[in-house]
């Protein structure tokens, strides 16, 4: 049991904090640079009220896989129908994150995935936070109010009988955002620290 453990602890580990390979200055450097944005992307976003979210240029890298979710999953019934939208934001950093770990062994750009992962947590705050007043411009020009129905979250909400706790799980969907893009920083950092002290290594050997 304790040999399974370790060698499943080991294969972990081995996903997402590999031994760092001799890394060229030209690509490592570049990626300090994309981590440089994310960091401050990332700073912007959290810092920002929640509303904010719905006005980053993400959110509009988000709103199509948000629609395609709804496609995705609407054999599956009208409750998961309104809920693939949401499900499908979340699902598809995850997919670009295990691609990342698992086909390319690249866990500098399965962190960079999670950052969107966490982004997407922030996207959706603001939409869960308006399930009660349905205010928000909505896809097509309209709010909640004008076209019942139409808003997800009001009607996921409303089925679930949580409508009067849709503030509450909004502020828990952004500290969750909050949470995941600091742990994506932290991972993305450590990774460029390991190869950063692999380049040394080789340095102070040649």
């Amino acid at each position: 049991m304790l040999a399974n453990f370790t060698d499943i602890k080991q294969t972990v580990r081995e996903l997402f904090l590999p031994e760092q390979q001799k890394t060229e200055p030209l690509y490592f450097y570049g990626r300090v640079l994309v981590y440089a944005l994310f960091f401050l992307w990332g700073l912007n976003l959290m810092r920002a009220p929640m509303d904010e979210a719905m006005n980053s240029v993400m959110h509009n890298v988000d709103l199509p896989i948000h629609e395609a979710g709804h496609i995705i999953f609407g054999f599956l019934g009208e409750f998961i129908q309104y809920l693939g939208g949401s499900l499908m934001q979340l699902l598809m950093p995850l997919i670009v994150l295990f691609a990342f770990l698992i086909k390319n062994r690249d866990a500098f750009g399965a962190s960079v995935a999670l950052w969107w992962f966490g982004q997407n947590f922030l996207d959706l705050a603001p939409y869960i936070n308006d399930a009660r007043d349905q205010v928000i411009m909505l896809l097509g020009g309209v709010t909640g109010q004008e076209a019942p129905g139409y808003h997800d979250w009001h009607y996921l909400l409303g089925r679930l009988g949580w409508l009067r706790y849709d503030h509450f799980l909004a502020r828990l969907s952004h500290g969750a955002g909050v949470i995941i893009i600091l742990a994506a920083l932290a991972w993305g950092g450590y990774i460029l620290y390991q190869q950063f002290e692999n380049m040394n290594s080789d340095a102070a050997e040649a």
